[in-house]
């Protein structure tokens, strides 16, 4: 039998001459370059506070805290309570039964340019003082204004005439006439003006009122047993307000309507 005997690589290679040989193979291991590296992508991570807060904004849905107390009526009683002092002052100054108020005297303004930029009340520049029965004084502090407060009470809707007083320059008389059906009239309208201001201004602080209890309601910070308790409260309040309002009225315009 014949054997067969395979020539190695390494004596192949002594048998080609020195000019034709061929450098010995080494394994081959190619160089890793950045664009050989592969790349991962993951899902962005939320921010903690992120979460926290989103935790937070469901824990205060499911469980409401009540920052507001919905009883708490200071709003509606402030608003009532400003249009009572409003009324009761609107009607102190108007006439009632030949009694002249002189209040309406002291607030009215007087100009002290032709101009009508630099206006003063009456009361700042001279002293109301009632004389009994249908006359009342007035004291002018300098006789340079003489001239302007006679000119703001003639042109005021008083339907007064000042007259100077023969022995004193500054002093100014002024006779009160007694009160006709016109000028009855005239006071009984003033005072119903009087009276629907102050039942606008209770109505728009019942409003008000109404729609923070709304508000509480349907931002969750207040229970619906409490809101509608304090609704109750709300309306109780604003029928005594207007009750007032009325009464004190009813009362002026009995008084007016007499004189």
């Amino acid at each position: 039998m014949y054997r067969i005997i395979r020539p190695s690589f390494t004596s192949i290679r002594q048998r080609i001459p020195g000019n034709l040989r061929l450098p010995c193979p080494t394994p081959f291991t190619s160089p890793i370059t950045l664009q050989d590296r592969s790349f991962t992508c993951s899902p962005t991570l939320s921010k903690k506070k992120d979460k926290a807060k989103k935790t937070s904004d469901t824990a205060t849905a499911s469980n409401p805290v009540a920052s507001e107390d919905p009883s708490d009526l200071s709003q509606l009683q402030t608003g009532i309570s400003n249009a009572v002092a409003r009324l009761k002052d609107d009607l102190s100054k108007l006439r009632a039964g030949g009694r002249f108020n002189t209040a309406s005297l002291e607030g009215l303004k007087v100009q002290l340019s032709k101009d009508g930029h630099e206006s003063v009340k009456l009361r700042d520049l001279a002293q109301v003082v009632p004389k009994g029965g249908r006359m009342v004084t007035i004291l002018v502090s300098e006789e340079e204004h003489i001239k302007s407060v006679t000119s703001a009470i003639i042109s005021s809707n008083l339907s007064l005439t000042p007259q100077p007083d023969p022995h004193n320059s500054l002093q100014l008389n002024l006779p009160i006439p007694p009160p006709t059906k016109e000028s009855r009239d005239q006071s009984v309208q003033a005072a119903k003006q009087a009276f629907e201001r102050a039942t606008s201004t209770v109505r728009d602080s019942r409003g008000a009122m109404h729609k923070r209890l709304q508000d509480l309601q349907k931002k969750k910070l207040a229970r619906p047993d409490d809101v509608r308790k304090a609704h109750d409260q709300m309306e109780k309040a604003t029928d005594k307000g207007q009750k007032e309002v009325k009464d004190l009225f009813d009362a002026a315009k009995k008084t007016l309507e007499q004189a």
